[in-house]
């Protein structure tokens, strides 16, 4: 008999915000990415997407470029030890609903697994602290004396996180129609099409409209929002998705 597994990617699903928006923070704190270079180059970008003006993707990519130039040359120790700093003061800032449904999938004796975008030895200490069975996460590269060179292979797309759920399929001898997922943007709908039941957590609009034009897909699917301390499910049928045009042009 095979096994059932439950995937979760982190930013924005387990976590409330993103991991390495907290870790690049505190590395422009300890000035290893110096501040005026944040302020130019990166706080735009956050600015925009921080009031709807933008999109977190742009934010992400321009944190992650950034964050492969300040590591490059320096030993993995140092990131590691930022990375546990990090761990201590934030890993549970977590949406109550995703923690649940870890507990939920642990009683029932799914394989826990972790496909996030960010650096690879932050997710290694997240996953550790909630007891994931597995995980992966963007690598970046060192050489033989664990020294950054510089050189990434990302893990926040669909099509790297696809190659990641099948991996792990034949890894654990996963039956991917009984197993489970949860994900918040685009990057995660590889993750939803391979599974059996799929779950979307406070979804971006890019990742709800790609839903919309695959009827299959949307009629698994399962949509929960969280807010304050309030979590609600939504049936995809019944969900309007308001346009700025609709808002101004309301009759009440």
């Amino acid at each position: 008999m095979k096994n059932t597994a439950a995937f979760f990617d982190i930013d924005g699903t387990l976590y409330r915000e993103g991991f390495i928006g907290d870790l690049f923070r505190m590395m422009v704190k300890c000035e290893l990415i110096e501040y005026d270079r944040w302020y130019q180059e990166v706080r735009p970008e956050f600015i925009n997407w921080d009031r709807r003006l933008g999109t977190y993707d742009t934010y992400l990519l321009k944190m992650a470029e950034m964050y492969t130039q300040a590591i490059k040359g320096r030993h993995i120790s140092l990131i590691e030890h930022l990375v546990s700093r990090v761990i201590n003061e934030k890993a549970l800032r977590t949406y109550v609903y995703t923690r649940r449904r870890i507990h939920w999938h642990r009683r029932r004796g799914h394989i826990l697994i972790t496909i996030s975008g960010s650096p690879h030895e932050l997710v290694a200490k997240m996953a550790e602290f909630y007891n994931f069975s597995d995980f992966t996460g963007s690598v970046y590269m060192t050489d033989e004396n664990d020294i950054y060179t510089g050189e990434i292979t990302p893990m926040w797309n669909s099509s790297a996180k696809r190659e990641a759920v099948l991996m792990f399929r034949d890894k654990y001898d996963l039956d991917l129609s009984a197993s489970y997922s949860y994900g918040d943007t685009a990057g995660d709908l590889s993750m939803f099409e391979l599974t059996g039941f799929p779950t979307l957590v406070n979804p971006t609009r890019e990742l709800l409209g790609l839903i919309g034009e695959d009827r299959a897909l949307k009629d698994k699917i399962r949509l929960i929002v969280e807010r304050k301390d309030v979590t609600y499910d939504i049936k995809m049928k019944d969900l309007n998705i308001l346009t700025e045009s609709d808002i101004l042009n309301e009759d009440n």
